[in-house]
């Protein structure tokens, strides 16, 4: 298990320094550094380290055993090109990527432009004075669009090192290095199985110089022989100090090989070095192994395995003297291990080191691959080991620098949504990311705005920044913006939708990449249209007040048991953007007729809101009134009229079958609601009846069998409709009498009931008999004039078999009711002929009145009595005798109560006493008005 994640961490690691290799040694190569101010990663001094800074600010070097490290940070950096070169004396050497990996100098450096160079003490261009001393120098130019023009700056360190082991190995992050103390063997050496002459002289060219290397055998394993001038040709670098004999190879040559070590991968170079000592020939076998996985990742530590013993280093028994971890090439103590929460440890197999993914010692960076949000963590740990071989006692320090890039980690942004739905307002927040990442613009149905829009709009955009670097975006849109979609589910609930896609951008380098969001919100909200109406005597008035979502409805009309859109060109409409006010003829053909009375009939319109293409019903509305309407009409010369009405009860009436008894009787008028007849009494079938001082005249409308057969089998008519016209003339008078139209057989035969009965007797403040006047509202102050508006109630009632009728009502000047004098205002069921300012009002069936034959209303205009043109007293009282009759007995009281015209105006002067009353025929109750007093306003007309 362990090999298969190392070769995994193998394979990642690879493809990380691929990525990381595009940064070594810009020098010679044109690339743009676009560098933000982000802090740089800290740095621990070991005691033997000598840090100093460059006086242009900006720079420091620092001496770190056997190699110095230049930083350059990013604000002496920032939006510049880099290029690097080694001081040598007077010489300029410029470091092109093959001549650092060859020479000793390695470069990294963040995407914010803070970088990190270093340099070997046994590389090129360093006066090296006697392996102890050394002096090393490097010129820094900037240049680009940031910078006016070139900047230069030159970087000289000393350092001090002469704790040199026979042998070191250094593995930085483009070369290997291994450096060997030159000794003089006591015996010649034999090369290839032959033994090496004694005489250098003989063995190597006159050419080469005391201490210089002849020539290289590369063991890749199998062994490949080049001389000095070939092998620096090729790009490794071989060189011999005073006391040390110096080979770099680059990675990924063709004469180094791969190796894998305990489980970890590993790159080898190995070579036999032929050179010149004093009086001899002199060979040395040197070898560098450098580990380029062993990396083990979780979300939280990376795990980096370094094998305890390496073959091709050792090999013999040694043992570890020494361990040291380290941060960009930085020994760390204990102390500052433990509170970076760094690990170090041996096992048999490995030297292990652990490191936190997310220290402060190294950095985070955002990607996108393939547009999704990506991040990785960079580190570069430093391994120092120091080990003695037990048979030859001979030391070797082996030094890793391991730049170590995790794995891309996706880290998808979150929507989190926090709203309170009635503020109607979306509150989205957009997260978390590091901080090289910027909201750039986020999309719209409506198009794309600018984070600087978003906020001109007035959707409220912020960037939350944190204590770790990290940020969120926040964002309001408001639910009545356009960008905002609404839908219905259904009639009462609306749903808010905010599609967006916010446009991220990954700095330094200009990475773009989306992320989409869909914000969904569902509220009860919605407030639906309302209909009222109310009707005068020729017309409904009907009104629609819009509803939270406008006209967004048809208004529908129920004709003959279907509906239908409101014809518009039919009726009267207006729109003020905030109600629809419609006006609907009663006679119009989408209303329905439900009764018929003597004097009115009691008409119906229906009205349904349809919100479509969902075809929901919004709301109803079903406004029934009575309108006046003259039935029959006789004449005094004999002459009789009388109309014939389809109701609603008999839907599949056609009027104009409608015949008198004598069928040959039609009517001289009709259509599909209306018959009109006109007769003489002595024709048609008239009969006439006499009792006590009235004469009696019948004749009935009917659908008659012998007509209308054909229509009657296919169900279009009602045969058995009757509808009985009646005129009744007084002795000296001819007086026009109601009648009721109802099918046959339909008259209710249950006898009445039993009980309590309650009359009340109320005045209202209006004719519309919604508002009346209370107990403490006594005495009414009214002007002379001023219409007084009565209504007497059979109380708690619901027996349709009992009708209220008012015999007589008077008015007094006191509250008792029997004083004089007294003015008769209803004398036996009629109003009094003598006042021509009393006026019965017809009662219909609303939300309060569910009876309307228990209710009578009348009127009476406000007078006061008076003698002689003297007003007798400024109040009056109002009582009334109310009979309760019973209906299915329709004879004498239960007729009904008395409706005459409007006669001659005449004074009106009190009676000298008050009329007799006749007793009720059921019961009778009395009852009485409170005070009204006549105003003082003599103004009032």
């Amino acid at each position: 298990m362990f090999v298969s994640l190392l070769s995994f961490s193998y394979a990642v690691y690879l493809l990380h320094l691929e990525i990381l290799m595009s940064y070594i040694f810009l020098c010679y190569l044109s690339v743009t550094w676009i560098l933000l101010a982000v802090p740089v990663c800290g740095l621990f001094q070991s005691p033997s380290s000598k840090p100093s800074s460059h006086p242009d600010g900006g720079l420091k070097s620092e001496c770190l055993w056997n190699i110095m490290r230049l930083t350059l940070d990013e604000a002496l950096a920032v939006g510049s090109q880099l290029e690097i070169a080694a001081i040598n004396g007077t010489d300029i050497i410029p470091l092109s990527p093959t001549l650092a990996a060859q020479c000793g100098y390695s470069m990294d450096s963040d995407p914010w432009g803070n970088t990190k160079v270093f340099v070997s003490l046994l590389g090129c261009y360093v006066d090296n004075q006697a392996d102890e001393t050394f002096n090393l120098g490097l010129r820094i130019q900037m240049y680009g669009d940031g910078l006016s023009k070139k900047v230069q700056h030159d970087v000289t360190e000393t350092c001090s090192y002469s704790r040199w082991a026979s042998r070191e190995i250094l593995c930085d992050r483009n070369y290997m290095e291994v450096s060997t103390l030159m000794v003089t063997p006591e015996v010649p050496v034999t090369m290839d199985g032959q033994k090496v002459q004694e005489t250098w002289q003989d063995a190597i060219p006159d050419a080469v110089a005391p201490n210089s290397i002849w020539k290289m055998t590369f063991h890749t394993p199998d062994s490949k022989v080049m001389v000095l001038k070939d092998a620096h040709r090729a790009g490794y670098g071989a060189m011999t100090t005073p006391t040390r004999l110096v080979l770099r190879s680059p990675y990924n040559m063709p004469e180094t090989y791969a190796e894998e070590v305990a489980g970890v991968p590993m790159e080898v170079f190995s070579v036999s070095t032929y050179y010149k000592q004093v009086r001899r020939l002199a060979i040395i076998v040197s070898a560098a192994a450098c580990p380029t996985g062993g990396l083990v990742f979780t979300d939280e530590v990376i795990t980096w395995y370094v094998p305890r013993r390496i073959p091709p280093l050792i090999s013999s028994a040694f043992k570890i003297l020494e361990t040291h971890m380290g941060i960009n090439g930085q020994r760390l103590d204990k102390t500052m291990m433990a509170i970076r929460r760094y690990k170090l440890s041996i096992t048999e197999s490995h030297v292990v080191i652990e490191l936190p993914v997310g220290s402060p010692d190294g950095y985070y960076k955002s990607h996108a691959p393939d547009y999704s949000y990506h991040i990785t963590y960079t580190v570069e740990p430093m391994l120092e080991l120091l080990w003695r071989a037990e048979d030859t006692r001979a030391d070797t320090r082996y030094k890793v620098l391991f730049p170590i890039t995790t794995p891309l980690m996706p880290r998808p942004p979150h929507v989190t949504e926090s709203r309170v739905p009635e503020q109607k307002v979306f509150n989205v927040l957009l997260g978390t990311f590091l901080h090289d990442v910027s909201l750039l613009n986020i999309t719209f149905t409506t198009g794309v705005l600018t984070v600087t829009e978003c906020n001109a709009r007035g959707f409220d955009f912020q960037e939350h920044r944190f204590a770790n670097s990290s940020k969120t975006f926040s964002l309001q849109v408001p639910f009545s913006d356009e960008v905002v979609l609404k839908h219905n589910p259904n009639p009462l609930t609306t749903v808010y939708f905010l599609p967006l896609v916010f446009g991220l951008l990954i700095l330094p380098e200009q990475i773009p990449f989306p992320h989409p969001a869909e914000l969904e919100a569902s509220l009860e909200d919605v407030v639906l249209p309302t209909t009222t109406g109310f009707c005068d005597q020729d017309n409904f008035y009907i009104s629609v007040k819009y509803g939270s979502q406008g006209d967004n409805f048809q208004i529908m009309m129920l004709h003959a048991g279907s509906w239908r859109e409101l014809d518009t060109e039919l009726y009267s409409l207006t729109d003020n953007n905030t109600h629809v006010s419609i006006v609907v003829p009663y006679t119009a053909p989408d209303t329905v007729f439900e009764t018929v009375q003597s004097d009115s009939i009691r008409a119906r319109v229906d009205l349904l809101l349809l919100e479509t293409p969902n075809m929901w019903q919004l709301n109803d509305l079903s406004l029934a009134c009575y309108f006046p309407l003259t039935m029959t009409e006789c004449y005094p010369n004999g002459t009789v009229t009388a109309l014939a009405v389809k109701v609603e009860s008999v839907r599949n009436l056609n009027p104009k079958y409608l015949t008198l008894s004598d069928q040959s009787c039609k009517p001289v008028f009709s259509n599909d609601r209306f018959a009109f007849f006109s007769f003489s009494l002595n024709s048609c079938g008239t009969t006439r009846t006499f009792f006590d001082n009235v004469m009696a005249y019948e004749n009935e409308i009917a659908m008659h069998h012998s007509m209308g057969k054909h229509q009657s089998r296919k169900g279009l008519i009602n045969p058995d409709y009757r509808h009985t016209v009646s005129c009744y003339y007084l002795v000296n008078d001819t007086e026009t009498m109601a009648f009721r139209t109802r099918p046959r057989n339909s008259d209710p035969k249950a006898d009445p009931g039993v009980g309590q009965l309650v009359v009340q007797m109320r005045l209202a403040q209006e004719v519309s008999y919604d508002l009346f006047y209370q107990t403490e509202d006594y005495p009414v102050v009214k002007y002379l004039q001023q219409p007084l508006y009565f209504e007497v109630e059979l109380m708690w009632s619901t027996d349709p078999r009992i009708a209220l009728v008012l015999e007589n009502c008077w008015a007094t000047l006191h509250e008792d009711r029997t004083t004089l004098p007294s003015w008769d205002l209803i004398v036996k069921r009629c109003e009094n002929l003598d006042d021509r300012y009393i006026v019965f009002h017809p009662v219909v069936a609303d939300a309060r009145i569910h009876i309307p034959a228990h209710v009578k209303r009348f009127s009476v205009k406000m007078f006061t009595f008076t003698t002689d043109e003297t007003v007798l007293k400024e109040q009056i009282f109002v009582h009334c005798d109310a009979d309760l009759c019973d209906t299915t007995k329709p004879d004498g009281i239960c007729s009904g109560q008395c409706a005459s015209p409007l006669r001659d105006a005449k004074p009106l002067k009190p009676t000298g006493s008050r009329r007799g009353r006749r007793a009720a025929d059921i019961s009778q109750h009395q009852i009485s008005s409170g005070p009204i007093l006549l105003s003082d306003s003599s103004n009032f007309v």
